[in-house]
């Protein structure tokens, strides 16, 4: 299956669908510090880390960290962003691939993107235009299923 990552989150009933997500498809659930809440949290337990038991769950403690324990090939690391200009359902992922997205109130830092990820491999999820951006754990919903 795939690796979902998630740099940063915030909300922690966005992250607790994301691990039942994580449990229902098969997908490894990594998430990098700084967390907006802790594990234990009882917002992100009521939306799903009662299925944590069925997830596959890492944690790191900064991007570096994640690279350094990881070692994600760049050519499947893909990033997601409302800026980027290459649409979802363009791409062809594999089995691994490790899709990253950021946290809820402002993405990922380009900086990350540009320097970790391939141009064509910055990805963003069409939709009506003007409009900002779908909720996280939508947008790694509609990722997953695509890929």
């Amino acid at each position: 299956m795939f690796h979902i990552v998630l740099v940063s989150p915030e909300i922690p009933p966005n992250t607790g669908n994301v691990i039942r997500l994580s449990a229902n498809t098969g997908c490894t659930l990594h998430l990098i510090k700084p967390l907006g809440f802790s594990l234990d949290d009882s917002h992100l337990r009521r939306a799903g880390l009662d299925y944590r038991e069925y997830a596959t769950l890492k944690t790191y403690e900064s991007w570096d960290d994640f690279i350094e324990k990881e070692h994600p090939d760049p050519r499947d690391l893909y990033m997601f962003s409302s800026h980027a200009t290459r649409s979802l359902p363009e791409v062809k992922f594999t089995a691994g691939s490790w899709l990253v997205f950021g946290r809820e109130s402002a993405g990922l830092p380009l900086e990350l993107q540009e320097n970790h990820c391939l141009k064509e491999n910055r990805i963003r999820i069409p939709m009506m235009p003007n409009n900002r951006s779908l909720n996280l754990s939508n947008s790694v919903a509609v990722a997953v299923f695509e890929a």
